[in-house]
C-alpha cells in the first residue's frame, strides 16, 4: 500500500511527521494492549508470567520503544490491518486478533481482557499526542529563548510601530522582539498544563467489564489505576471530548503565536521594507534574485490550517452522542493527528528561524525616517498642543508632509509663541519609545523566573514524553498515560 501523503502537499510538516505517523499510532495501541495485561498483574489477577510472556512476544520495553531492534508495530503488518479496519471501523478490533496469533497460547485470554475498542485506541491517541506535544514544547522554548536574545540584541534599535499597516509611533526592534518571545512562552506554558488521561471504562463506560474479572469495584478501580498510573481519569471520557479538544486548543494557540510571528517577518522582509531577512531564505525557479522568508511562509501556512481543525474536534465533541459516537469519534483521529503535525513541523520551523533571523538596523532607521519626522507626530500633539494650541500642531504636521524640516517648523513656531522648548530631544524617535526596553527587562526575568521554577519544582510526573509502564505491570518514575 502507497503512502497517500508523504507531505508532498505539506511542506512545512515533512522531516518532522514520525512522532505522528501510523506507526506511531500502532506503537501505542500495543503500549495502551500490553499495558492492561501489565495492570492486570498488578492487582493479581493476571499471572507475572503471561505479562511477561506477553510483553516479551509484542516486543515493548520500558519505553514502549521496543525491545531490541525495531518498533513494536513491526511485528504488525500494517497493510493487513488497515484492510481490516474497515470492517469494524477502528483498527483495534483486527489488531486484538493479530496480537493474539503473535503471543504464547495461554497467555492469549488476557490480550484486550475487558476492555472495548475505544479504551486502547484513545489511550493510544492520547499516548501519541503526550509524545508529540512534549516535542512542540521542546521546539517552542528553543524559539522563545532566541526570539529573547535577539530582543536584548536590539533592545535600543529603533524602528517604526505600524498599525493598520501605516507608520503609527516609534518602538524597538528589540520590543518586538520581545513580544514574539513572550507569546511563544506562553503557548508553551498552556501545552505543559495538559493532561493526557488513559481510557478504561468498558463497553458502555461503566467499567461492568473489569469489576467481573477482577471480582469487586474496587478490583476495578485499582486496575484503571494500575492501567492508567498517575494520568488516570476521574472517570471514563468516551463522550466526554474536552482531554482532546483541550489539546486542539493549545495547539491552536501555539499556532497562533507562531503564525504572528511569521507573518511579521514576512512584512518586514519585504523588498521594500527590509528590516529582516531569514538567515536561510529560499530562491524562486523564475527569479535568481529572489530570497524568500520560506520558513515564515510555512509556518504560515500551518497557522491559517489550524483553526479550522480544531473547530472540527469542537463539532465532533458535540455531536459524540449516546455511549460510543457514531462517526463523531472517528472524525477526531486524524484531525488531531494533524494539529499535532502541523505543531510539530511549524515549531521545529520556528525555532531554527528564531536563531537565525537576521536584522537590518539601518533599514529600520531609514523607514523610521522615511516620514520626515511625523512618526513623531503623537508626541508633537501631546507636548506641543498645550503650549501652541491644536491648530499650530496640525500647521507644523501639513507643512512637514509637504516637506518642509520638521525641526525648523518646531522652532519656528515655539520662536513666534515664545515658548522654550528642547527641540532635537522632542523630534528624536529614541525619546518616544516609552516602556520599551522595559519589556524587553520584563521578558527577560519572567522567562528566568519561568525557568528557575522549573527547575526547583519536582519532576512532572506521567508528561509522558517517553516514559511508559514498566514490566508486570510497574511504572518507572514519570511513568503514566
Amino acid at each position: 500500500m502507497s503512502a497517500i501523503d508523504s507531505g508532498l502537499l505539506s511542506p512545512v510538516t515533512t522531516g518532522h511527521d514520525e512522532l505522528v505517523d501510523d506507526a506511531a499510532f500502532l506503537d501505542a495501541a500495543i503500549r495502551a494492549e500490553v499495558a492492561l495485561v501489565r495492570a492486570y498483574a498488578v492487582v493479581g489477577v493476571a499471572p507475572a508470567s503471561a505479562a511477561d510472556g506477553i510483553v516479551d512476544a509484542l516486543g515493548v520495553d520500558g519505553d514502549g520503544r521496543g525491545a531490541g531492534a525495531g518498533r513494536p508495530s513491526d511485528r504488525i503488518d500494517l497493510d493487513r490491518l488497515v484492510a481490516a479496519s474497515v470492517a469494524g471501523g477502528n483498527p483495534i478490533i483486527p489488531l486484538v486478533g493479530l496480537l493474539r496469533e503473535l503471543v504464547p497460547a495461554e497467555t492469549r485470554v488476557w490480550v484486550h481482557r475487558g476492555a472495548t475498542s475505544q479504551d486502547i485506541w484513545d489511550t493510544a491517541i492520547m499516548d501519541v499526542a503526550a509524545r508529540a506535544v512534549a516535542q512542540v514544547r521542546t521546539s517552542l522554548a528553543e524559539a522563545a529563548d532566541a526570539l529573547l536574545t535577539l530582543a536584548e540584541a536590539h533592545v535600543g534599535a529603533v524602528a517604526a510601530a505600524r498599525t493598520l499597516t501605516q507608520h503609527a509611533v516609534p518602538t524597538t526592534i528589540g520590543a518586538r522582539a520581545a513580544g514574539w518571545s513572550r507569546a511563544v512562552e506562553r503557548a508553551a506554558a498552556r501545552l505543559e498544563g495538559l493532561k493526557f488521561p488513559a481510557q478504561l471504562g468498558g463497553a458502555g463506560g461503566t467499567r461492568a467489564s473489569f469489576v467481573e474479572v477482577t471480582g469487586s469495584v474496587e478490583g476495578a478501580q485499582a486496575l484503571v489505576a494500575a492501567y492508567a498510573g498517575v494520568e488516570e481519569a476521574p472517570a471514563p471520557w468516551h463522550v466526554d471530548r474536552a482531554p482532546v479538544t483541550e489539546i486542539g486548543d493549545a495547539l491552536v494557540a501555539a499556532l497562533d503565536a507562531l503564525g504572528k510571528f511569521a507573518g511579521d517577518v514576512t512584512t518586514l522582509s519585504r523588498t521594500e521594507i527590509g528590516e529582516v531577512s531569514e538567515g536561510e531564505g529560499g530562491g524562486s525557479s523564475a527569479m535568481p534574485q529572489k530570497q524568500n522568508p520560506t520558513e515564515a511562509v510555512l509556518i504560515r501556512s500551518a497557522a491559517l490550517r489550524a483553526p479550522q481543525l480544531a473547530a472540527t474536534l469542537h463539532l465532533a465533541s458535540a455531536l459524540a452522542v449516546d455511549e460510543r459516537p457514531d462517526g463523531a469519534w472517528h472524525a477526531e483521529w486524524p484531525t488531531l493527528r494533524e494539529l499535532l503535525r502541523l505543531a510539530l513541523g511549524s515549531s521545529a520551523h520556528a525555532a531554527h528561524l528564531a536563531a537565525h533571523l537576521r536584522v537590518d538596523a539601518a533599514a529600520a532607521r531609514a523607514n523610521l525616517a522615511s516620514s520626515g519626522g511625523l512618526i513623531v507626530a503623537e508626541r508633537l500633539s501631546i507636548a506641543l498642543a498645550p503650549l501652541l494650541g491644536t491648530a499650530a500642531v496640525a500647521a507644523i504636521v501639513a507643512d512637514v508632509g509637504s516637506g518642509a524640516d520638521l525641526a525648523d517648523r518646531v522652532r519656528a513656531a515655539a520662536g513666534t509663541a515664545g515658548v522654550e522648548v528642547d527641540v532635537d530631544a522632542l523630534v528624536d524617535p529614541a525619546n518616544y519609545t516609552g516602556v520599551a526596553g522595559a519589556l524587553v527587562a520584563d521578558a527577560r526575568a519572567a522567562h528566568d523566573a519561568r525557568a528557575a521554577h522549573a527547575e526547583s519544582a519536582p519532576a512532572r510526573p506521567a508528561s509522558s514524553e517517553t516514559a511508559q509502564p514498566g514490566p508486570a505491570g510497574t511504572r518507572p518514575e514519570g511513568g503514566g498515560r
